[in-house]
């Protein structure tokens, strides 16, 4: 690096980074320095004399100088800028448009005309083969968002990117093409991807969104499951509760059965008979209640066609289907999930008749514990009735 190249790294260094505006994410010192570098690279394989290099890197250090004027026809304004620059470090005015000249080739669509121009525009564009070159691009957009330039969301940034790899960029010299284009086509092919993969995202939750619309809302799916979860549970507190007095009383008949009635044969044990009588009656007549409330009741098992036309069958309750050929009953189903309204009217009808069995239940449980429980109290009464009025001392105690 000459002294003059030295004294331009030192004047564009501290302009941009006392004059430059914040919001310049992308084009700034970084930037700047990134292309020198790539400027550099490039001049190590392409013969170039003292003073076009000397220019070239010249030109690589005040390419972008003029946004710390402004935005708006940087290039002239860098131009602007070198001038006077180059003017108080005693170049010659020759050169000095030959730095102007390089500067104004790296505007977005000029094409280059000699070897110098070739050079500076790959090197302008050299992150393009970078890894990261997607988060230097991301700058980019943002830059452009912070200035009120122009505003794109991520979709349109992606696509301008693909539209720029594909069709309007390309690199100029022959050691780019060499050494960057394979990191050029392998961003471009990730972007493609990234591409691909949100379009397939965005159609699943395009298709998410549609089903969500057109089934039942959460609420009305939490109303309907918490209302069968409850009806479910009811249902099987009913089934423990027949089971547990089916069994105390089938215990009780078989005590009865083993230790007290043999014991009815003996004429001093008569007194027992009535009372024995009534704890049996209303023990069998508990468990005849107990086996009534789980008996389950099966009907036909068979629906038509014009059942399920006119919506009227359960098709969710089994006893509605259990004699149906599998292929009857997978149209149906067809039939019920293509009508939102028919799978609202099923389940409710699932809830109703739930609430039937439930209540046939629950009376015929009523029913069984008042019958045990009077059973058991008029049991006791009578054996100590009998045990008082009738009971073997009394019989001892009556006249000859």
């Amino acid at each position: 690096m000459t002294k003059l190249t030295e004294n331009a790294a030192v004047y564009v260094s501290q302009l941009l980074s006392e004059k430059l505006d914040e919001r310049y994410l992308y084009h700034n010192l970084r930037h700047t320095q990134l292309v020198v570098q790539s400027t550099k690279e490039l001049l190590d394989h392409h013969e170039l004399n003292k003073e076009e290099a000397e220019d070239l890197l010249l030109a690589a250090w005040m390419h972008d100088a003029g946004y710390a004027i402004d935005n708006q026809d940087h290039e002239e304004k860098s131009c602007e800028i070198a001038r006077s620059f180059l003017q108080e470090q005693g170049l010659a005015n020759k050169r000095i448009e030959s730095v102007c000249q390089l500067i104004r080739a790296t505007r977005r669509h000029h094409s280059p005309e000699n070897t110098a121009e070739k050079i500076l525009r790959d090197a302008d564009s050299s992150h393009l083969s970078q890894k990261d070159y997607r988060e230097i691009a991301e700058l980019l957009r943002e830059e452009l968002s912070l200035l009120d330039i122009a505003h794109y969301n991520q979709e349109d940034w992606r696509e301008m990117n693909i539209n720029m790899f594909q069709s309007e960029h390309q690199f100029y010299t022959d050691y780019a093409r060499e050494n960057w284009q394979e990191g050029k086509d392998d961003n471009l092919r990730k972007l493609v991807k990234d591409k691909k993969k949100r379009g397939q995202l965005a159609k699943k939750e395009k298709l998410k969104a549609q089903f969500k619309s057109e089934s039942p809302e959460r609420g009305i799916q939490t109303m309907y499951r918490v209302s069968m979860r409850n009806h479910l549970k009811l249902s099987d507190i009913a089934d423990t509760k027949a089971n547990i007095l089916l069994s105390v009383n089938a215990i009780i008949i078989s005590l009865v059965i083993a230790n007290l009635i043999p014991k009815l044969d003996n004429p001093n044990n008569d007194y027992l008979i009535y009372p024995t009588l009534i704890f049996i009656v209303f023990s069998i007549a508990s468990m005849i209640l107990s086996i009534l409330a789980t008996r389950p009741n099966v009907t036909s098992g068979k629906f038509t066609k014009e059942d399920v036309a006119q919506k009227k069958v359960n098709l969710l309750f089994f006893g509605n289907f259990h004699q149906m050929a599998l292929p009857e009953y997978e149209w149906a189903m067809r039939e019920l999930i293509k009508d939102k309204f028919y799978v609202y009217n099923t389940l409710t009808k699932d809830l109703y008749f739930l609430g039937l069995v439930l209540q046939r239940k629950y009376k015929l449980l009523r029913w069984t514990y008042t019958i045990f429980m009077v059973g058991m109290i008029l049991s006791v009464i009578a054996f100590f009735v009998a045990l008082k009025f009738y009971g073997p001392d009394r019989i001892l105690e009556l006249p000859e």
